[in-house]
């Protein structure tokens, strides 16, 4: 709105609540058009974070977060035993390593680490299944395109390089992808929850974990093991989701229905999980053995030697010490977390279920 002031060389300019004189040439000033209105909107925020977290995507991330909560908050003492097993501290049985745990910390040894482990499988499992969900969408439309369009091609001036990418499984890219990607995030946080548990008399908490390992390693300190553990990784990763992924469609398949019962997740769930670590538990023993061998005065120089040694001290068995405390926790933990995950999702995308 404009109003004109006691002077006929000056302007009075109004917008909402602010005010400003400008001067202006008489020969300049101009009428006020009728209805002439100035309105500032405020964008809603609240509306569009509403619409960003009803996304698919937003809801995997959610759900997977979720689902690694509360199944660690269940299987934490497994947990405990499992890695006091593959790393040679204490007994060589699960019952005898049970015990002991007890004797010298008490049934809250049996959850030594657990918050460091809560703070890690919460983003790990995560960016896991959000990662694994968006690259099996991106494979397998990329395969639909490639089958109509041809293969993806690269030029070098007169010679075409043709890459055959169809054959790959959407599943298994998906599954390697988010064994990677969880892996560089929450790796850290793996190294510290080993010391806690492994040394909890000289790792008393998180804080002294990390400046323990900051003081001895610096930052690199925190991503000891990192290779050995994305080698390890991308087996068991891959194993893990591809067999969910099939065992769940085929047996839907074969029993003519869209969805599992939450007592088949858990059962497709944990065969995985079993078939998955049986095949990759030597490279985890190794990766094992390279994280925590600084704190017992021996440490491998790489994954090859951490192999040897085992192999050389307890023989071919030693690769599988600890395999049935694993399945003991990688059986239950595959199989809560599955059917958490396909819960949470039916919650948090009811209108955008499928197989």
């Amino acid at each position: 709105m404009v109003q004109k002031s006691h002077s006929q060389k000056s302007k009075q300019l109004v917008f909402g609540d602010v005010f400003g004189v400008v001067m202006v040439p008489k020969e300049l000033e101009l009428e006020k058009p009728e209805n002439f209105e100035v309105k500032f909107q405020i964008p809603d925020f609240g509306k569009a974070f509403k619409g960003f977290v009803k996304t698919r995507e937003v809801g995997e991330f959610l759900s997977g977060a979720l689902a690694g909560a509360m199944s660690k908050a269940v299987l934490a003492p497994l947990e405990t035993i499992r890695t006091r097993m593959v790393v040679g501290v204490g007994s060589r049985h699960i019952a005898g390593s049970f015990i002991e745990v007890v004797e010298h910390q008490g049934w809250q040894g049996l959850w030594a680490g657990n918050a460091i482990n809560m703070l890690r499988i919460i983003p790990t499992q995560a960016i896991e299944l959000g990662t694994f969900e968006w690259v099996k969408r991106a494979m397998t439309s990329s395969q639909e395109k490639w089958k109509k369009d041809g293969n993806p091609k690269i030029q070098f001036g007169d010679i075409t390089l043709n890459f055959p990418l169809s054959w790959l499984s959407p599943v298994a890219v998906a599954g390697a992808a988010a064994g990677i990607a969880g892996t560089l995030a929450c790796h850290p946080l793996e190294v510290v929850k080993d010391r806690l548990t492994v040394r909890p008399e000289e790792y008393t908490n998180l804080t002294v974990a990390l400046s323990k390992i900051y003081k001895d390693g610096g930052v690199t300190g925190l991503y000891s093991g990192l290779a050995p553990t994305l080698v390890g990784m991308l087996p068991y990763s891959t194993c893990y989701y591809f067999m969910y992924d099939k065992l769940k469609r085929s047996y839907c398949v074969f029993k003519k229905k869209n969805s599992l019962s939450r007592p088949e997740m858990i059962l497709i769930g944990a065969v995985s999980g079993l078939t998955a670590s049986t095949i990759s538990f030597p490279l985890e023993v190794a990766r094992k053995r390279l994280m925590v061998g600084a704190l017992q005065g021996k440490c491998p120089p790489n994954m090859a030697a951490a192999l040897a040694e085992v192999i050389r001290e307890e023989g071919i068995m030693g690769l599988y010490r600890g395999w049935g405390a694993s399945c003991l926790k990688v059986m239950p933990n595959s199989g809560i977390t599955w059917m958490f995950y396909e819960a949470w999702k039916d919650i948090l995308l009811a209108d955008r279920r499928v197989i």
